[in-house]
């Protein structure tokens, strides 16, 4: 699998895992998706790779279901940007 189709992959991991997660916040399930991702980079068989980040991200999004706390939903208060991860994306790496 070359790079542009596993990107594309990685499109529908995160459309699915959102509608399976409905209750998690977008920037979470981001996040996930691209912990996971970073943990297969340098494998050198990319043909399964979105399924494994699809399997690991779901497990990671699930755990933050069962273990709330630094996952905890913003409150309304708190404006969120879907667009940048970035801080999501560090308290998912510091829990996992």
């Amino acid at each position: 699998m070359d790079q542009e189709h596993e990107l594309k992959a990685l499109v529908g991991v995160r459309e699915r895992l959102r509608a399976q997660f409905p209750e998690i916040d977008p920037a979470l399930v981001e996040a996930a998706v691209q912990v996971s991702h970073r943990e297969l980079q340098g494998n050198p068989i990319r043909d399964f790779v979105p399924v494994l980040v699809e399997h690991a991200a779901r497990d990671r999004l699930a755990f933050a279901i069962r273990n709330p706390g630094p996952f905890d939903a913003p409150s309304a208060a708190q404006p969120t940007d879907h667009d940048e991860p970035a801080a999501t994306l560090r308290s998912v790496e510091q829990v996992f």
